[in-house]
């Protein structure tokens, strides 16, 4: 072997270990970064009454989460509903107790904030749940705390941000109106493009997939849920990485989907739900998920990765869940949906290429 060989795998292997210790390789300057990524959040809505607000103005939804969050170069979440002040129109609904309309306080985004997100979707079926003067207030709510977003067909189809050097691109699909389709892929291949021409690392998020426990594997087929064409994940994930993707957070089925490496870049079908109160099922599996932390290069290929598995009840919101569920089904589920993957999970969350 050279020593100029040599040499390079040393590096590689000083920067995965150093990554895996969750610190900077070789001084400040390290060739790594590092992205966490979680699911749903909705963290308690005044519609259709204050009642389903949580105590103390939510100040304790993400109290036992909060440092893990904060410790990463970019935190992402999928942001459910509204959170602005105004009164907007509220989606109509025949029956309450089946149809959900969220809508936030303005003041509950010091709550991310304060947790560290850098990024949030808003494409999904509840972003648009009070109409075009909920979404502009909750985008202005958004700008003025300085968290990026994107998601919205025609306005606010993709975000860039940049953090410690490193530029990011940032964009969000779903099935449903007023978002970027994740049906049409040709066009999420066109605004992927876009966006790894002008940044670094290029993060994708979807909103998409048929929901519940019933639903946990990658069907790798187009998904339908309640007469609704839910998208081929699958299909999505792979194509806008080969468009230049580099990191690929799946939600919405309400329940954590397996994980998967394709072309060296990270895949999860679904985060599951992450901090939804009051008004979402959280019995079983749909109250369990993952908070998934990325060790990449500074060009977005994958390193390592680890898993805190946390789990939520009505009461509360995501705590670490000393049973360690949401990695159990995350080992499960991958082995069986991606048998022969590259990605080993470990019994505690470690994850990295075999």
């Amino acid at each position: 072997m050279s020593i100029k060989i040599y040499l390079k795998d040393l590096l590689a292997g000083g920067l995965f270990f150093m990554a895996l210790l969750g610190r900077p390789a070789f001084g400040q300057d390290s060739d790594l970064v590092t992205i966490i990524g979680v699911g749903d959040m909705m963290l308690g809505t005044n519609y259709p009454s204050k009642n389903y607000l949580p105590p103390n103005g939510g100040d304790d939804l993400l109290a036992d989460v909060r440092s893990i969050l904060q410790n990463a170069d970019v935190t992402f979440g999928n942001m459910e509903g509204a959170m602005f002040d105004g009164k907007g129109t509220a989606k109509r609904c025949r029956d309450m107790s089946k149809c959900y309309v969220f809508r936030s306080p303005a003041s509950y985004i010091k709550h991310f904030s304060d947790a560290g997100f850098d990024v949030v979707s808003l494409a999904n079926n509840h972003s648009g749940d009070f109409g075009a003067a909920g979404r502009r207030g909750t985008k202005a709510v958004l700008r003025n705390a300085g968290i990026a977003y994107a998601g919205l067909a025609g306005t606010d189809e993709t975000a860039i941000f940049e953090r410690n050097g490193v530029k990011y691109g940032f964009a969000a699909f779903a099935p449903n109106s007023g978002t970027c389709d994740v049906r049409n892929i040709a066009r999420a291949k066109e605004i992927v493009a876009s966006l790894e021409a002008k940044t670094d690392i290029v993060i994708v998020s979807f909103h998409g997939g048929a929901e519940g426990a019933s639903h946990q594997h990658v069907p790798k087929r187009t998904e339908t849920y309640l007469g609704e064409n839910r998208g081929n994940v699958y299909k999505f994930a792979h194509a806008v990485i080969d468009a230049g993707a580099d990191v690929v957070f799946g939600h919405g089925p309400h329940v954590t989907r397996s994980i998967e490496l394709y072309k060296d870049r990270f895949i999860i079908y679904s985060l599951g739900n992450f901090c939804t109160y009051g008004r979402f099922n959280l019995r079983g599996a749909t109250g369990i998920a993952p908070i998934i932390k990325l060790t990449t290069t500074k060009n977005g290929a994958f390193v390592s990765g680890e898993i805190t598995p946390v789990y939520q009840q009505k009461t509360h919101g995501p705590k670490v869940d000393p049973q360690k569920r949401a990695i159990a089904k995350l080992k499960e589920l991958t082995a069986a949906d991606f048998p022969g993957s590259d990605l080993e999970i470990t019994a505690d969350g470690k994850v990295w290429k075999r």
